[in-house]
């Protein structure tokens, strides 16, 4: 299935099918993996209490809409009763560190007042990505004086030794027809070592208003500098309806300062079938030629997991 030029969506390509307790439904906010000769896809997914896990798939490099391994256990179980990921566990990405991976992922805990809260935490896994450790029982990333609300969503490159994290912050939550909704805003970090961050409070993307949201980067380095995809929302009819997440572009000469582009062709919802209104939490890879985007559709990754092509060569 192909919408407008530039990017061509292949369609959906993973949903849960309700078997496994632990995962009842949903795949979301996917993020890929480069392998020999496939692409594995960690992925949220909820339980009958939703609660999320981290599962993971694996798909054909060659045609990454040819699913080959669905794993049948969660990588990791939900934290401590108490600590920032009791309720929720969702990869983000996962990095090749000497002979370990690290993942970090989102973790979520129930609000009170505001439906959840979540805070950015890493696990190591000793294995080829099979099982992960917490490295730390609470968060990597966390709520600031500068930063009151949440951090989700990390992406993250590493170059001469210095990490620099992308991230989506809280930036408030809005009572919109007697609910409160929350809006967040990508923001910047870096460290020495992946484990102590520091926080710069900058913000990288520029809303479009005051009630958008935006988070979920996924960032390439270029020749001119990088790249970024993400996912943009505004705080009123976004669950698959008119104000729903859209997969935004921006790109930036040093990685602090970014020009937000026009949206990118392909990338919109389609009117029909599993994406019909919505297009979120992009995860891409650059293999063989041609970049690859792991997605969502409608309903935060309930409707499953599609691919999108980007030829390049």
């Amino acid at each position: 299935m192909s919408v407008g030029a530039g990017w061509t969506q292949r369609g959906v390509i993973f949903t849960p099918d309700g078997s496994r307790d632990w995962s009842r439904t949903h795949a979301q906010a996917p993020a890929a993996v480069l392998m020999d000769d496939r692409i594995r896809v960690y992925y949220g997914t909820r339980n009958a209490e939703n609660r999320s896990r981290t599962g993971f798939i694996e798909v054909d490099r060659a045609d990454p809409t040819r699913l080959l391994h669905v794993h049948d256990r969660p990588v990791m179980d939900l934290g401590k009763p108490g600590t920032h990921d009791e309720d929720g566990v969702i990869a983000s990405q996962v990095i090749t560190v000497g002979d370990e991976l690290w993942m970090y992922y989102g973790g979520v805990s129930r609000g009170g007042h505001v439906p959840y809260r979540m805070s950015i935490g890493l696990a190591r896994s000793r294995d080829a990505g099979l099982t992960f450790e917490r490295v730390f029982d609470g968060p990597v990333v966390d709520r600031t004086p500068d930063e009151p609300y949440m951090t989700m969503a990390p992406n993250i490159i590493v170059e001469d030794g210095v990490w620099t994290m992308w991230y989506g912050s809280g930036t408030g939550w809005v009572e919109i027809d007697g609910k409160f909704e929350p809006t967040y805003q990508i923001k910047l970090a870096h460290s020495d070592d992946g484990l102590r961050w520091r926080q710069t409070n900058h913000a990288c993307i520029p809303k479009l208003d005051a009630l958008e949201a935006n988070t979920r980067p996924s960032v390439m380095r270029t020749p001119e500098g990088f790249e970024m995809w993400f996912s943009y929302r505004n705080s009123r009819e976004y669950r698959d309806g008119s104000g729903s997440y859209r997969i935004g572009y921006a790109t930036s000469t040093d990685g602090r300062d970014w020009t937000r582009q026009p949206d990118p062709d392909g990338l919109q919802p389609t009117g029909e079938g599993w994406n019909s209104a919505t297009m979120s939490y992009p995860s891409v890879i650059a293999a063989d030629g041609r970049k690859i985007m792991f997605h969502n559709g409608d309903g935060f990754g309930q409707s499953g997991i599609g691919c999108a092509i980007l030829e390049t060569a």
